[in-house]
C-alpha cells in the first residue's frame, strides 16, 4: 500500500527503522545526558516510594480519577526548585508542547516560533492556521521585528533553552524582547534541565533570569532526568487555564505514577550532586574545546557529514569500534549530522577516541 514511498525513502537515504542496540556500546546517542538510565540504585527508591501508596498506576485522566499524591509533590517539587507558582505533570514533551501551543494562542493571539523549535511544537502551531509567526533561529533582531510587525491581544513567543540539533543555547537577548514586549515566553527546557546552570535547572538558573508571571518552563523527563513523561511551570493562573482547556491533560490518561516517582528521587539526586555533574559536563566540554578547538555549550555536539549515505556508513563503522553515535538525517535535519552526545557517564578518553575516529569524515 505505501510500497512506492518507502522505496523512496531508502532511495534518498532517510529510511529508519527500530533497533535494539548492544547495551555494551559507549552510548553516545541518546539524550540520557547524566547517565541516569543505568543507575538501578535510584530505580530501586522509586519503587520503595510507590510502595507506600495503595494505588500503583494512573487508572484515568488527572481530572476524573488518575491524579496521584506523588504527581502532585512531584510538581510542588519542580515548581519550587525551579522557581515557579505552580506545575502540571504532562504524559510526554511532544504532549506538553502541543498543550502548551494549542490551549494558550486563542483568538486574537499571536505566537511567534523560532524556526528550529521542536516538532511536536511546530505540528500544534498548525492548527492556529494565521496565528503564527516563525523567526529565523535564534535572531533577537528578527524576533523584535516581527513583534513590532504584528500586534495582538497576547504575544506569545516559543523558544528552546538548548536546541536538540545544534546544542546551542537560546539567546538571552529573547528573554529580554519577551519582557520588553510583555510576552507570554514559552522556554523548551528539554535538553538544557539537568545540563546547565549551578544547580543543573535549565536556562532560567543559567542566565539568572528572575522568573515572573509571563514565563513557562516545560520539559521532558525521559532526558538528563532518567525516566518518562513531562511538566510544565507557570504561575497558578497558567496551570489552572491549561488543566481547563489543554486537550492533552484533560483526555490523555494521567501520566505514569512510577515514571513520576522516579523522576522525583532522580531529581533529588540530581540537586544533592550537582557539582559532581556540573564538573563532569565542564570537563567534557573543555576536551572538545581543547581537542577538536570547537566551543560547545551544552553535552549536544554535531559534526556534519558529506551525504546520508556516509553518515549511515559511518555510524555502522563507529559500532564496530564500540560507539553509539545518532545518524541524523532529513528531515530533523537540513543536511545530515552526527549527533554526538557527551554522556557524563561515558569516560573521556572513550569519547575522545570516538569524536578522532569522525573527526577526518567531517565536512567543517
Amino acid at each position: 500500500m505505501y510500497e512506492n514511498e518507502l522505496k523512496a525513502l531508502k532511495k534518498a537515504g532517510r529510511f529508519r527503522e527500530r533497533q535494539i542496540f548492544d547495551v555494551r556500546l559507549h552510548d553516545l546517542a541518546s539524550n540520557d545526558y547524566l547517565g541516569l538510565s543505568r543507575n538501578k540504585k535510584q530505580f530501586k527508591k522509586a519503587v520503595k516510594l510507590l510502595k507506600e501508596y495503595t494505588v500503583l498506576s494512573s487508572k484515568a485522566s488527572m481530572l476524573v480519577n488518575g491524579y496521584h499524591p506523588i504527581h502532585r509533590i512531584f510538581e510542588m517539587t519542580m515548581a519550587e526548585q525551579n522557581g515557579f507558582e505552580e506545575g502540571v505533570v504532562v504524559g510526554s514533551g511532544f504532549l506538553a508542547n502541543m498543550a502548551l501551543i494549542e490551549a494558550l494562542v486563542r483568538k486574537g493571539d499571536m505566537l511567534f516560533m523560532d524556526e528550529e523549535y521542536h516538532a511536536s511544537g511546530v505540528m500544534a502551531s498548525q492548527l492556529l492556521g494565521e496565528r503564527v509567526i516563525t523567526f529565523k533561529h535564534n535572531n533577537a533582531e528578527d524576533l523584535k521585528e516581527k513583534l513590532k510587525q504584528y500586534p495582538a491581544k497576547r504575544q506569545i513567543i516559543a523558544v528552546e533553552g538548548i536546541y536538540s540539533m545544534r546544542g546551542d543555547l537560546c539567546n538571552k537577548e529573547i528573554f529580554e524582547i519577551a519582557d520588553l514586549f510583555e510576552a507570554l515566553l514559552i522556554v523548551d527546557e528539554a535538553h538544557s534541565s539537568g545540563v546547565i546552570g549551578k544547580n543543573l535547572l535549565g536556562i532560567f538558573e543559567y542566565y539568572k533570569i528572575n522568573i515572573h508571571e509571563r514565563h513557562i518552563k516545560m520539559g521532558t523527563l525521559g532526558k538528563a532526568y532518567g525516566s518518562y513523561g513531562a511538566y510544565i511551570l507557570a504561575s497558578s493562573e497558567i496551570i489552572t487555564f491549561l488543566v481547563n482547556r489543554a486537550k492533552p491533560i484533560i483526555y490523555s490518561t494521567a501520566p505514569s505514577v512510577f515514571d513520576t516517582a522516579l523522576a522525583l528521587v532522580n531529581l533529588e539526586y540530581i540537586q544533592k550532586n550537582a557539582k559532581k555533574f556540573r564538573n563532569k559536563i565542564e570537563k567534557r566540554q573543555k576536551m572538545v574545546e581543547k581537542f577538536l578547538g570547537i566551543e560547545v555549550e551544552s553535552l549536544i555536539f554535531p559534526m556534519l557529514m558529506p551525504n546520508n549515505e556516509h553518515t549511515q556508513f559511518m555510524q555502522k563503522g563507529l559500532m564496530e569500534q564500540g560507539y553509539l553515535v545518532g545518524a541524523i538525517r532529513q528531515p530533523t535535519v537540513e543536511k545530515p549530522i552526527m549527533r554526538v552526545i557527551l554522556n557524563v557517564n561515558v569516560p573521556l578518553k572513550k569519547i575522545k577516541h570516538a569524536l578522532a575516529l569522525i573527526r577526518h569524515n567531517t565536512v567543517q
